[in-house]
């Protein structure tokens, strides 16, 4: 794999997380280059990762094959339109603002190579997945770029069809606080039936973690999983059957449709 030029627009945490990744990886801190109006951050990134920081995107964009947007995606319009004037052509634009489509960065920046991404934050522990998005721009070797740098802080996952990028924030990008809630409502059971709440929420924390690691290490899917933890009659069964009967599936399938929707929702609005 080529180390090409990567420039980050934008040196806020994602963006600071893909740094990080990128040179732990090996990527030379000469390839990578960020822009980023507080004069702080900038610091803060050389010192961690030795990379040349700017306080101007135009600078910070010249010259680098990559162009990673990493602003929140309600002054990506703004970004954008201010850095139209600097891009060269063969430039490949990659977005991780949720929300803002391909043709919006195309409306916006002009006829670009252009991946979305849609990263989660456990990528700030390099544990993260991402869907990715490409347009027919982007060639075979430049999505594998692409992919390099959001492998950097996890697992990247193609998809087929820009719409599915709404499925993909519904499932994992805002997928970790239906997690955290979980652990809440479990801790918060622990010390209803007589924990200590620091013990419950140990214990619940760690039960989420092992459970993850047995889901990602196994050979067989989450749903055997739970059938083998699951014994006849027992305490575990109990526990299954009442989330069962409170519908939980049926919840759980409401709550990802609603976040989708409102993700289409917002990239309409975003976009305009």
């Amino acid at each position: 794999m080529s180390n090409p030029i990567i420039a980050f627009v934008g040196a806020g945490n994602m963006a600071a997380s893909l740094i990080g990744g990128l040179r732990a990886q090996g990527v030379a801190a000469s390839a990578i280059r960020a822009s980023e109006p507080g004069g702080e951050q900038r610091a803060r990134l050389q010192q961690e990762h030795g990379i040349a920081t700017f306080a101007d995107n135009g600078e910070a964009i010249k010259g680098a094959e990559l162009i990673v947007l990493a602003v929140k995606p309600q002054v990506m319009k703004a970004v954008c339109l201010d850095l139209a004037p600097h891009l060269s052509a063969n430039q490949v634009i990659i977005s991780i603002a949720a929300g803002i489509s391909c043709a919006s960065l195309e409306n916006w920046l002009g006829e670009h190579p252009v991946v979305r991404c849609m990263p989660n934050t456990p990528a700030l522990l390099r544990q993260g997945v991402s869907g990715l998005f490409a347009n027919p721009r982007v060639s075979a070797a430049q999505k594998a770029q692409a992919e390099q740098v959001l492998s950097a802080v996890g697992l990247a996952l193609w998809l087929d069809e820009e719409a599915q990028l709404d499925a993909v924030t519904a499932v994992s990008g805002s997928g970790p606080a239906y997690f955290f809630l979980l652990i809440e409502a479990m801790t918060a059971a622990g010390e209803q039936l007589g924990l200590p709440r620091e013990t419950a929420a140990r214990l619940s924390i760690q039960t989420a973690l092992g459970a993850a690691r047995m889901a990602s290490e196994s050979d067989v899917d989450a749903a055997e999983l739970r059938r083998r933890v699951t014994s006849p009659n027992g305490t575990t069964e109990a526990a299954i059957k009442t989330f069962q009967a409170g519908g939980f599936e049926a919840l759980v399938q409401q709550a990802l449709n609603a976040a989708a929707n409102r993700s289409a929702e917002l990239a309409e609005q975003l976009g305009q």
